[in-house]
């Protein structure tokens, strides 16, 4: 597509992380830039950074620049002001990152705002700004900005002296008036001014839109999505809408032809988008500093700790065996020991195999190792994981391969009662809230979710959403088309009832937004340095230290993440076995306990496993009564089968049968 009006930059963007406020999803965002041929775009959520990464990595892809920023919320007086005048006087202002300096800075500030500033909103003050305004470039924001606020009221003797405090914080040429086109009223007033201010103070103009929504079409989508967020009703008068339809993506022929008459502000944008070069590592693992005995490098304590835990094990299993294959174990050990070494992974071990000892310490139930760090010797020495893995025939590199460097991931079970004071534990002794946090995740706008809740927002009686929610067919990552194509009710319904069918409209624009943000179930990530030198952090509902990233981004910049999985199996069994004591009998002891009961087959052949972890669902029930294990790896082979791949392929049947002669192996 050949263009006759000069470049320009979309500076001022609000994604789908601006959670039920911004309703543009990255992926379409990136397209929509290639198909305006614009070259770079910026990322500006509200207050937050939870996309900013995804934003980097998918623009990078694309072949897009991706600029790096956020609108914060600023308090009128001290962030430490927290009263309702403070909440009213709020205002906004758009900082991007010009360097790798400022995108740390961006990060601080955002965190400052969680943990310092919260009050309704995270907030920033100026005082802040002044503290970490190196390698930052900002813009006044849209009328809620405090200069556009001021002069909207007329006060323009405060706009001046406002205007001339950021440019003070910022620096010459790091702070510009950002004039929009946005179709309210009261934004030609304030567009004026600021040309105004530009000339006497020598402030240069900036072109922003602050998008919203992707298409004009949206527009109500997103006014929908307003309501959301506010628990109102569309119809409610007082209901908070923006009165516009024009917070689009626009093009730059849009941009260029409302723009042209206000020197720079176009230019600008493209200037600022050159100016702004920020990246990230991701060749590194960023591990967390393991404290050795005086004069040992990790390297060494790792390798006293494994082989005193192996001559200890080795005895046992000799006791068990004592035909094994010494040679075997010996090789195995030496071998898994170098790889380690070599991969710069034993920090890991030896953290993992610290809190796993605290817990056994505090006598809180562990669970004997899943997934595939039951490979490893090493793991089997340290105690991290409970089973011999030359026994069962697993194989180290499956755990831990040196041809394919990526962080090893051992998955730990506690009892469910126990999981906190572990993460406890964990916070105090490697350095507290600024290195220990856990992983934020983010609940969607399923399709039985955004009916719900568009249907709330466009007072639709309960009943009839609930009964059109209750049609979407139960089956996993469903999306509203697919639920559209399996249920012609709904199309039926739709059809008639012109209402239900401007339901389904708005939410094909919302489906699969982000709704809200929460906590990880297991992931728990621990750094060398203060995370605010590698990403934001955010304050949880109940207090907790969570990465504004994403599992899959906390991974992607080399921070290393441990899986904490609290199991109330682990618990039922540590009752029981209290019980036992307390009745006088003697508990047994699960890590020997036998491995070929005929009882213990009896019950799983009967099906009869309610509560018996990994063979409980109806599913694997059946597969038992089918399968009739016999031997500890008749149950190793059902709990690998009964998953999607194998269940999908008809393997299970063809195994089934195969055990059972009815076919050739």
């Amino acid at each position: 597509m050949t263009h006759t009006v000069p470049p320009f930059v979309h500076l001022h963007i609000h994604t789908q992380y601006s959670l039920l406020d911004g309703a543009i999803r990255i992926d379409a965002l990136l397209k929509r830039v290639i198909d305006f041929g614009m070259d770079s775009v910026a990322i500006t959520d509200h207050g937050t950074m939870f996309g900013v990464l995804e934003f980097f990595l998918k623009a990078g892809k694309a072949g897009i620049k991706p600029i790096i920023g956020c609108e914060y919320y600023l308090a009128p007086r001290k962030l430490t002001d927290k009263t309702a005048l403070d909440h009213q006087g709020l205002s906004h202002l758009v900082v991007l990152a010009e360097t790798s300096e400022g995108y740390r800075n961006l990060c601080k500030l955002a965190t400052i705002a969680q943990f310092k500033g919260f009050y309704h909103k995270p907030r920033i003050d100026k005082n802040v700004l002044r503290q970490h305004s190196k390698g930052l470039i900002a813009l006044s924001a849209c009328l809620h900005g405090e200069i556009p606020k001021l002069i909207s009221e007329d006060r323009l003797d405060g706009a001046d002296e406002a205007a001339l405090t950021y440019l003070d914080i910022f620096g010459k040429d790091n702070f510009f008036l950002e004039i929009q086109n946005n179709g309210i009223p009261v934004q030609e007033k304030v567009n004026k001014a600021l040309v105004d201010m530009s000339k006497r103070l020598s402030i240069p103009l900036i072109a922003t839109n602050d998008c919203h929504y992707l298409d004009k079409e949206d527009a109500r989508a997103h006014e929908v999505l307003l309501c959301i967020q506010t628990g109102k009703s569309i119809y409610d008068p007082d209901h908070f809408k923006f009165g516009t339809d024009q917070l689009y993506f626009k093009s730059r022929e849009e941009m260029h032809d409302y723009f042209k008459t206000y020197p720079g502000s176009i230019e600008n944008t493209v200037s600022i988008a050159k100016r702004c070069n920020v990246d990230f590592d991701f060749k590194s693992y960023h591990f967390p500093k393991f404290e050795t005995p005086s004069g040992q490098t990790a390297e060494e304590f790792f390798e006293q700790k494994t082989r005193e835990g192996y001559n200890q094990k080795i005895k046992h299993v000799k006791e068990k065996n004592p035909d094994i294959d010494e040679n075997q174990y010996k090789e195995r050990i030496d071998n898994e020991i170098s790889t380690i070494n070599s991969m710069g992974f034993p920090g890991y071990f030896l953290i993992v195999a610290d809190f796993i000892n605290y817990a056994k310490k505090q006598n809180i139930p562990v669970g004997p190792g899943r997934g595939s760090a039951a490979g490893s010797l090493v793991a089997y020495s340290l105690g991290i994981t409970a089973l011999d893995p030359i026994e069962h025939g697993l194989i180290f590199e499956r755990f831990l391969n040196p041809g394919r460097k990526s962080m090893p991931d051992i998955d730990v079970d506690f009892c469910i009662n126990g999981r906190e004071e572990i993460f406890k534990y964990v916070v105090e002794k490697y350095g507290g809230g600024d290195y220990v946090a856990q992983i934020i995740t983010f609940g969607k706008l399923k399709p039985r979710a955004v009916i719900r809740d568009v249907g709330r927002a466009l007072d639709i009686p309960l009943r009839e959403v609930d009964a059109i929610a209750k049609m979407v067919p139960d089956v996993l990552n469903i999306s509203l088309n697919d639920a559209l194509k399996q249920e012609p009710r709904i199309r039926a319904i739709a059809e008639q009832k012109p209402e239900i069918d401007d339901l389904l409209k708005i939410c094909r624009v919302l489906e699969g937004l982000p709704r809200h943000a929460s906590t990880h179930a297991a992931g728990v990530v621990v750094a060398d340095k203060p995370f605010v030198e590698y990403l934001p952090l955010y304050k949880g509902k109940k207090g907790e230290v969570l990465t504004q990233f994403d599992m899959k981004c906390v991974e992607k910049i080399g921070l290393v993440k441990f899986d904490f999985l609290g199991l109330r199996n682990l618990t039922v069994i540590a009752n029981t076995l209290s019980l036992i004591a307390k009745q006088g009998g003697t508990p047994p002891d699960l890590i020997d306990i036998s491995l070929d009961d005929p009882d213990t087959y009896r019950l799983l052949v009967s099906g009869d496993t309610t509560g018996v972890f990994q063979l409980e669902s109806s599913g694997m029930k059946d597969l038992l009564v089918r399968l009739k294990p016999k031997c500890f790896d008749d149950v190793i082979a059902l709990v690998a089968l009964y998953r999607p791949g194998p269940m999908e392929s008809g393997m299970i049947d063809d195994y089934v049968d195969r055990k059972h002669g009815k076919k050739k192996m």
